[in-house]
């Protein structure tokens, strides 16, 4: 993947046209058949494996007759690419000149990528012969094929060309493909554009603009810096590798402002700007620097909602699937309270005081949102922020993230002089007083977080993982945490309620406990598990002393990532792990995915602790004392972007061992 590229087949390398086999560029599906013959039969294929987000490579063997024992004297390499090159190489190890007839099948629907990943590809099309290769034509758009060398032939009936390749003893012959995408003048456009799961709806709103087109000589550079992770624990060094890997292939720029990157939400259903996503990655991401997050709320303040009303301020969205207990969630909301919590984080790690003030407005308008749409004289008579609708229902997860942009909102205004950081303050304790009683209900054994409050106030009291957002309050000056919503001993007894067999798989938090009604393993939010809501619940956990739990959700993570090759996908399902288990993929899962992928970041930069405030030129060092995986060093990080080094000992102590001048370390 290399969007807006990318390239789906088996392992065997042969795109056969069936399920979602194919090139795909601009959302359209350039080739979904590519099949290799040699002497009219395939290669055996005895490797295929990525190389990198972007490419793969598949080696196979051919028997050919007259050859003497069981050594295939010719194996052929297949090296693709994302962006719709090929090449094909043969070579030889015959002490004689080998004739190899080579045959490429190929054929196209040129369908849109929402079709064929839904399950409705389009009718094959008919070629015809263009200069040394074939192409087809659709409405308005036009797939190409071109091969070098050019074939012996081609059959544009059969969608075929051929070749007859001589190779004297010793020698290796390539054949290169590329296939690419044209459009009439005024065709239709080809973004992308955000790719849902059936049964998820967008909200009205702005619509978000097309995605930047690139060839791979434009590929956009890292907007991170080189992290890397040297573990007693091996696995994590794979991972954070693999996953910086996976969120390179998603990396897109802003059609509106080639210099904005953001990333993409995932693989197949959202591989456009799904501003959420977009989000909790940039701000996962931020200890590798700050020019992805500053990319990804330029983008988003551009399509914030900007017409007079209740909405005024918002940041567009779709709905969610949001489990058995409850109606649909709005992304959009998230992501409006994330807004302005990513900004004053940002800026804590560095972003220059120039760059924040450019987004300031927009994260003003935000928070001017949460203030009318929960003043308790409007539409929330509760004081709550409702999710989706006016008047309800009022989520757990949803105040945690409302909580959290007031207070790091406040902080964020008085850094600029504004003066209504007070109110948002004093909105932020009347909520934190409020929730402490309505939203904890006891049932005689400690009491547990509501997962929501329905529109008449009676708390739903089933436990989800979405309740891991209470532990993540954000971070403030001087290295502090902002108070949660929750006291101590709330607080100690969701971590009992998260590490427990009914919350914790082994492999991750359930998305609903194994003793709630309605829970299924392979439920979207009903029990499978979903990477990034771990890793928040494991930092969380950390932060708040509970180191323990927090290791073990780690190891938990590590432990699947070491199953799924270190591509960890959106979600798995939640089935409960043992001795001679694996994770089961979930089959509407994104892989890769970018919260997934940020996610694993997260948690693995998370066992460092560290806390800096840029402004204040401070940076703190509180690595859990457990030291779950062991010694580790990240080097490469960003802080006050610069490179920023530590190591982490056994006993979990941490050094400092590169960092900006003029950085003190903080207690």
């Amino acid at each position: 993947m290399a969007l807006p590229s990318l390239a789906v087949s088996p392992a065997s390398g042969q795109l056969t046209g069936q399920g979602m086999d194919g090139f795909y560029r601009d959302g359209r599906r350039v080739l979904s058949r590519c099949e290799l013959l040699v002497a009219g039969e395939e290669p055996l294929v005895v490797q295929g494996r990525l190389t990198g987000a972007d490419r793969a490579r598949f080696v196979g063997t051919m028997r050919r007759i007259g050859e003497r024992g069981p050594d295939p004297e010719v194996h052929v390499e297949r090296l693709r690419s994302a962006d719709g090159t090929e090449q094909i190489t043969f070579r030889s190890s015959a002490t004689r000149s080998v004739r190899l007839p080579v045959e490429l099948r190929l054929g196209t629907d040129l369908a849109e990528l929402g079709s064929v990943t839904a399950g409705f590809p389009g009718p094959g099309l008919q070629a015809t012969v263009h200069g040394s290769g074939l192409r087809w034509s659709g409405p308005g758009v036009h797939a190409v094929v071109s091969a070098t060398p050019g074939p012996a032939d081609a059959l544009a009936s059969a969608g075929l060309l051929r070749w007859e390749l001589d190779l004297p003893p010793g020698a290796c012959r390539t054949i290169e493909l590329r296939a690419g995408l044209e459009r009439d003048s005024g065709g239709p456009g080809g973004a992308p554009g955000n790719h849902r799961l059936p049964g998820e709806a967008r909200i009205p709103g702005p619509r978000t603009g097309p995605v930047a087109r690139r060839t791979r000589g434009d590929r956009p550079p890292r907007p991170w810096s080189a992290a890397r992770l040297e573990c007693d624990d091996h696995r994590a060094d794979a991972l954070l590798a693999g996953s910086l890997d996976d969120l390179h292939g998603l990396l897109m720029r802003d059609a509106a402002a080639a210099a904005d990157l953001y990333l993409a939400g995932g693989f197949p259903w959202r591989c456009g700007l799904a501003p959420v996503e977009a989000l909790w990655a940039a701000r996962m991401l931020l200890p590798l620097g700050t020019r992805l997050a500053a990319g990804t709320l330029r983008a988003l303040a551009r399509g914030q909602q900007a017409a007079p009303g209740t909405d005024f301020g918002r940041i567009p969205g779709s709905l969610r699937e949001a489990g058995p207990h409850a109606p649909p969630s709005c992304t959009g909301i998230e992501a409006t309270l994330l807004f302005p919590v990513v900004l004053a984080e940002a800026r804590r790690w560095g972003l220059p005081d120039r760059e924040t003030e450019r987004l300031l407005p927009a994260a003003e308008r935000c928070l001017r949102w949460l203030r009318i749409i929960t003043d308790p004289r409007g539409s929330s008579p509760r004081g709550y922020v409702p999710d989706p609708a006016p008047g309800g229902p009022y989520r757990c997860e949803t105040q945690a993230h409302a909580h959290r942009a007031a207070l790091l909102g406040a902080d964020l205004l008085d850094a600029f002089g504004s003066s209504d950081a007070a109110a948002l303050r004093d909105w932020a304790d009347d909520l934190r007083t409020r929730f402490r009683t309505d939203f904890w209900p006891d049932d005689g054994a400690g009491g547990r977080p509501a997962a929501l409050l329905t529109a008449d106030g009676r708390p739903v009291p089933h436990l989800v993982s979405t309740t891991a957002s209470l532990l993540d309050t954000g971070l403030l000056g001087g290295g502090a945490l902002a108070p949660g919503l929750l006291d101590a001993a709330q607080t100690a007894q969701l971590a009992r309620l998260l590490g427990s067999p009914a919350m914790d798989s082994g492999w991750g938090l359930r998305g609903l406990s194994a003793k709630e009604s309605g829970y299924n393993p392979f439920g979207h939010r009903s029990g499978a598990v979903r990477v990034h809501e771990t890793a928040i619940a494991a930092a969380g956990l950390a932060a708040a002393g509970h180191e323990r739990t927090a290791g073990v959700l780690t190891k938990g993570v590590l432990a699947a990532a070491e199953s799924f090759g270190y591509r960890l996908p959106e979600m798995y399902a939640g089935e409960q792990r043992t001795a001679a288990s694996a994770p089961v993929p979930h089959p509407a899962a994104c892989r890769p995915a970018a919260v997934a992928a940020a996610g694993a970041v997260h948690i693995l930069v998370a066992l460092a602790g560290l806390r800096p405030d840029v402004p204040a030129k401070t940076v703190s060092v509180r690595p859990p004392g457990t030291a779950p995986l062991g010694a580790l060093q990240l080097t490469g990080l960003s802080v006050a972007e610069q490179p920023f080094a530590v190591r982490i000992s056994r006993l979990g102590t941490g050094v400092v061992e590169t960092a900006a001048d003029g950085l003190r370390l903080g207690s």
